[in-house]
């Protein structure tokens, strides 16, 4: 009788474990980086945090040949959108004109080229767990 306690405590175990949420991997790239000082900021963002707090996950990447990466491991799926931008003096903010006009590039996941801030709705992805390798133009 014990060892079918056992069978049965160890099979109900395997199927909660192998309902685990799948993790992945995503890596971004930026390729047109104009200019070397500085570097470029990267941050992963899900609808409650985008434009709005700190990244559920974040990274620096230095710039070389014009071109930045950044690879975020054991991302959890889900629904994101990763924001870019090159922090050309290195003080961890998006620097502004007087009339309101960004002076450091950036980008989102979206790749939309639309005037303004970027939008959660043409940004975000669904993450599967994967290995995701994306292309983020400013």
């Amino acid at each position: 009788m014990k060892t079918i306690a056992v069978l049965v405590a160890l099979f109900i175990g395997s199927l909660v474990n192998g309902q685990t949420e799948e993790k992945g991997s995503i890596t971004a790239t930026v390729p047109n980086v104009t200019g070397t000082e500085g570097n470029v900021k990267f941050g992963i963002y899900t609808a409650e945090t985008f434009m709005k707090a700190e990244p559920e996950f974040s990274a620096k990447a230095e710039i070389e040949k014009g071109k930045a990466t950044a690879t975020f491991k054991d991302i959890p799926e889900g629904v994101y959108a990763i924001l870019v931008m090159h922090d050309k003096n290195d003080n961890n903010q998006m620097d502004f004109d007087t009339n309101g006009m960004p002076l450091e590039n950036y980008g989102s996941s979206g790749n939309s080229m639309s005037y303004g801030p970027p939008v959660w709705e043409e940004s975000k992805f669904t993450f599967d767990g994967s290995i995701t390798e994306m292309e983020i133009r400013f």
